[in-house]
């Protein structure tokens, strides 16, 4: 059993799980995907289609009929053919799962967005240096900037996973996926479900002790006997012999 989907993101909204508390949701609708090829203990499953494919994409039509948007590899040693769908059911509650997506892209950013710099101080002359990098160089030993020192420039837009997250609920008619938590990237963007565990059941918390003198006035109750009612008619006998 494939146990990895795509699907679109949708909205976010609340659910009141067992225990009466409240959750935050993510809305993703998983339509069935189609396994494109299988080669080498590989699988790829597609999903979407293509309005004007390249050549490169139409030895799809052939197998599929149509050549797919979205391509993605995994690894299965199942028994399993080209043009099988991969659906919701695959899945179920309480799954973990992490999720694959594109993060939203925020353009150009500075460092303190960006990477979480404090900034310059804000007094003793300092009139421009409140939101300043700082130095970046070295000295003449290396002479150079390192690769990824953290600088400004684009922020977002990259592939992003989000793990550990919970399903909790699966709703068959619409194809819909209920995750607990946030999924990367915006609304109606295309992210990837993969299976990775399950999450583990709700533990009671423990009963709290009683104290030592209650539990001996329990115990002296139970041990009284009860005290047994004379029928009606022994009674009056013994009045007589009176």
């Amino acid at each position: 059993m494939i146990q990895t989907i795509f699907g679109i993101k949708g909205n976010m909204t609340t659910r009141f799980d067992k225990n009466g508390h409240r959750v935050a949701v993510t809305q993703i609708k998983a339509d069935p995907s189609v396994v494109a090829f299988k080669k080498e203990g590989r699988v790829a499953i597609a999903f979407g289609k293509r309005k004007n494919p390249n050549k490169a994409q139409t030895h799809f039509i052939t197998s599929l009929g149509f050549a797919p948007r979205h391509i993605h590899e995994i690894k299965s040693q199942e028994d399993i053919k080209t043009g099988d769908t991969v659906t919701v059911s695959n899945f179920q509650k309480q799954d973990l799962v992490k999720v694959t997506g594109t993060s939203k892209g925020r353009g150009f950013a500075g460092g303190i967005r960006r990477w979480g710099f404090h900034g310059g101080p804000k007094t003793h002359g300092q009139s421009d240096r409140h939101r300043a990098p700082g130095s970046i160089g070295q000295t003449t030993t290396p002479g150079r900037v390192y690769k990824g020192k953290k600088m400004a420039g684009h922020m977002g837009a990259v592939t992003h996973t989000t793990r550990d997250l919970e399903i909790f609920e699966i709703i068959l008619d619409t194809n819909t996926i209920e995750v607990i938590g946030a999924v990367p990237g915006h609304k109606n963007g295309v992210v990837i479900i993969e299976k990775t565990g399950k999450a583990k059941a709700y533990v009671a918390p423990p009963e709290e002790k009683k104290d030592d003198e209650e539990e001996d006035k329990e115990n002296k109750d139970e041990k009284k006997p009860e005290a047994k009612e004379e029928p009606q008619e022994t009674k009056e006998e013994k009045k007589e012999e009176k």
